[in-house]
């Protein structure tokens, strides 16, 4: 079983290789693309299947003991997160089919999104498997590399601008975890992560603490918590629909992931959570404020993917088992509900040319069903019972509840304030861009009503039809945010076994002194 686990990295690289060579040949690029994908998502699910049933699996690239050796590492949470990833990225990449396909080269140019989409899925999955922060660092750079075209994909002056933000913030967070390895690395003498674990108690406190927010601080910006989130509602409303969607489920998680990994497993004796979870508080505040001044959709879904992050990092500063479990669950339901709102706010953009509650309005009459696509996971992500929404945050309130502290009190209330005001934004967008009628309240009095100093409305665009593979696709997604509720008893049970696994350092470290070559 642990010859498959470079094949989760090697597969998407190959495939990205083989859709270069046939860049005249769209049709083989995207069966590649699509057979790429796939395969990885059924390797992922055997593993997953193994790993909860056994042990972990570990393999040393090229045969190098362990530390010189790149080790790849799949425990269940990694399995879990590269087998979600790959089915959100299997559906983004069929809507995006759908988009090309319609409007021609211009928005996803074929010959260049195809393998820059398996890179960039490369790097997803590296990041996950990494056995050692080295090997972290790379799948950050393979991912940003592919995101850095993807994002800048049709050349507007729009895009280059806020890709030229984006490049500069993630090269100033790279080059943080860069200089964090090497500190480690002069410390220790491995970058090893179960070597970092087991020698880092011999360190000083304060050596400790400095090590522990470099990273932090690194995997922070990747993450987009406050208050170094500013970068993300500029940048991913800009880009074409299947790359903002890709981005919003999938790029934040992967620092979300890289700090699950740091907070409880190299840094256990060195504690921070009061810190996190005053940055949690925050996050969560800052980013669900933003969004109820925002009138433009992709924005308001932006600034609630940075809230909903701060949700993830209360559970980590919970640090306690059921805590760290009901954070895992909510990364999986974030990660599909957040790529589901994208694709139905991409299909609201064509079907009205504009993705601004200013302008439109009467959907619920011309398009029904893109009104169920855009309504059940909004309820879901505003975490309405009995959606996977309100379980995860049941969960982590829960869990804080159990702690029983005056700071975890008041992280409960801002919690419920956050969901509520999620909710709020999300069901006013709703009534104004579908219950609305054609004839009801114009752009001026939408403004003074509901949204006071609001950015102004988005150029009205030409009304472009929607491909049947773009509902397809989008529609499977919100089925599958569906099946997150009908099967949130096994799956809150494996995420709860995640939680308790992974404050269990020792077993990693036992691992991988018996690492397969």
């Amino acid at each position: 079983m642990s010859a498959l686990v470079p094949l989760l990295v090697a597969i998407p690289l190959l495939g990205a290789a083989i859709a270069l060579m046939f860049g005249r040949s769209p049709r083989l690029q995207v069966f590649v693309t699509v057979a790429s994908l796939t395969a990885v998502a059924i390797i992922a699910a055997v593993m997953l299947i193994a790993v909860d049933q056994g042990a972990p699996l570990a393999v040393s690239v090229g045969g190098w003991p362990v530390p010189f050796g790149i080790v790849l590492y799949v425990d269940r949470l990694a399995a879990l997160l590269v087998m979600i990833s790959s089915i959100v990225l299997v559906a983004v990449l069929l809507f995006s089919i759908g988009q090309g396909a319609a409007d021609g080269a211009d928005e996803t140019p074929i010959s260049i999104f195809n393998p820059s989409y398996l890179i960039l899925a490369a790097g997803i999955f590296n990041a996950f498997i990494a056995g050692d922060l080295f090997n972290l660092y790379v799948g950050f750079e393979i991912l940003l590399v592919a995101s850095y075209v993807l994002i800048t994909l049709g050349s507007t002056e729009s895009r280059i601008r806020t890709g030229a933000v984006y490049i500069v913030v993630s090269l100033v967070s790279s080059i943080l975890f860069l200089a964090a390895i090497a500190m480690v690395y002069g410390a220790l003498g491995t970058v090893n992560m179960a070597q970092i674990a087991e020698r880092m108690s011999e360190l000083p406190q304060d050596t400790q603490l400095v090590l522990h927010l470099m990273l932090v601080v690194a995997f922070g910006i990747k993450a987009a918590i406050f208050p170094v989130s500013f970068w993300l509602p500029d940048s991913y409303p800009t880009a074409p629909a299947p790359v903002t969607a890709v981005f919003a489920g999938l790029l934040t998680k992967v620092g979300v992931y890289a700090l699950i990994r740091t907070e409880t497993q190299l840094f256990a004796s060195n504690d921070i959570n009061l810190l996190l979870l005053i940055v949690a508080l925050a996050t969560m505040i800052v980013g669900v404020l933003g969004a109820v001044a925002q009138a433009e959709l992709k924005r308001i879904l932006s600034f609630t993917l940075v809230s909903h992050v701060g949700y993830m990092i209360f559970g980590l500063a919970i640090a306690t088992p059921a805590a760290i479990g009901a954070t895992v669950y909510y990364i999986v339901h974030h990660i599909i509900v957040q790529t589901t709102l994208f694709l139905a706010v991409g299909l609201i953009e064509r079907r009205a040319g504009s993705t601004s509650i200013l302008r439109v309005k009467g959907l619920l009459k011309a398009a029904p069903l893109l009104a169920v696509l855009y309504f059940v996971p909004a309820i879901n992500l505003g975490g309405l019972p009995p959606f996977s929404g309100f379980i995860g945050k049941f969960a982590l309130f829960e869990a804080a509840a159990s702690v029983g502290t005056p700071v975890m009190i008041v992280l409960i209330f801002g919690g419920i304030l956050t969901s509520l005001l999620t909710l709020y934004a999300l069901m006013r967008a709703w009534n104004l861009a579908f219950w609305r009628e054609e004839e009801d309240s114009t752009e001026t009095e939408v403004r003074t009503a509901y949204l006071g100093n609001a950015p102004a409305a988005d150029e009205q665009q030409e009304r472009r039809r929607i491909p049947r593979i773009m509902i397809v696709a989008t529609g499977g997604m919100v089925g599958v945010t569906v099946l997150l509720t009908v099967f949130a008893g096994p799956l809150y049970a494996l995420c709860a076994s995640i939680g308790d696994s992974l404050l269990q350092p020792v077993n990693l470290v036992q691992l991988e002194e018996e690492v397969d070559p």
